[in-house]
C-alpha cells in the first residue's frame, strides 16, 4: 500500500498520524525508503519502512461503512467476554494489533461492559483507555469533528448498550 505526503492514516495501537514526509536512508549500507508519521495523539513521530508497512498494518483511515459497523459492535447490547482474565487479555491483545476499528470497538465494549461488573485490572484499564482513543480519535479525523463531541456520542452510545444489556435476563 503506497502513500504520499499529507495523507492521513492508523498506525494500529499507537492512533491517527499524518505521512509528513517520505525518505531514504542508509541502513547498514542499504538505501531503504521510510515514512515519517506524525501521530496525532501524543504528537510524536514515527519512521516506519515502506517495506514493512502491511507487517505494521499500517492503514487508510477507515470508511463511512466501517464507522457504520464499528456503531453497530458499540449499540450492541450482546456482549459476550471470556470469564478467564487471562484469555480475555489474550483475545483483547489480538483485536488490537489488527488495527481494524471494528474490533478495537470490540474491545472497548467488552472492558466497558466488563468495568460494571469488576475493577479492570491495570493492564485491562490500560487496554481500555487505548482503545476508547483509537476509536474516538478515528471517527473524529473521519468525520471532521472535535473530539470532546465524539467522546460524549460514544459514551452515550455505550451507556444505553450497557442499559439495555444488564436488562436482558440471563438465560440458563
Amino acid at each position: 500500500m503506497d502513500f504520499k505526503v499529507g495523507d492521513m492514516v492508523v498506525y494500529p495501537n499507537q492512533g491517527v498520524g499524518e505521512i509528513r514526509d517520505v525518505r531514504c536512508q542508509d541502513i547498514m549500507g542499504r538505501e531503504e525508503k521510510f515514512y515519517m508519521l506524525r501521530i496525532l495523539a501524543n504528537d510524536s513521530t514515527v519512521m516506519i519502512p515502506v517495506t514493512n508497512v502491511e507487517n505494521v498494518g499500517l492503514r487508510r483511515l477507515s470508511s463511512e461503512k466501517d464507522l457504520e459497523s464499528l456503531f453497530l459492535v458499540l449499540e450492541s447490547d450482546n456482549c459476550e467476554t471470556e470469564q478467564d482474565w487471562k484469555n480475555r487479555y489474550k483475545e483483547n491483545v489480538e483485536k488490537m494489533k489488527t488495527g481494524s476499528i471494528v474490533e478495537v470497538g470490540q474491545v472497548l465494549q467488552n472492558l466497558y461492559f466488563l468495568s460494571f461488573t469488576k475493577p479492570l485490572s491495570f493492564r485491562e484499564k490500560k487496554m481500555y483507555d487505548r482503545a476508547r482513543q483509537l476509536v474516538i480519535s478515528e471517527i473524529s479525523t473521519v468525520r471532521g469533528k472535535s473530539e470532546g463531541d465524539v467522546e460524549k456520542s460514544v459514551e452515550t452510545i455505550l451507556r444505553a448498550a450497557y442499559e439495555r444489556h444488564s436488562e436482558t435476563p440471563a438465560v440458563g
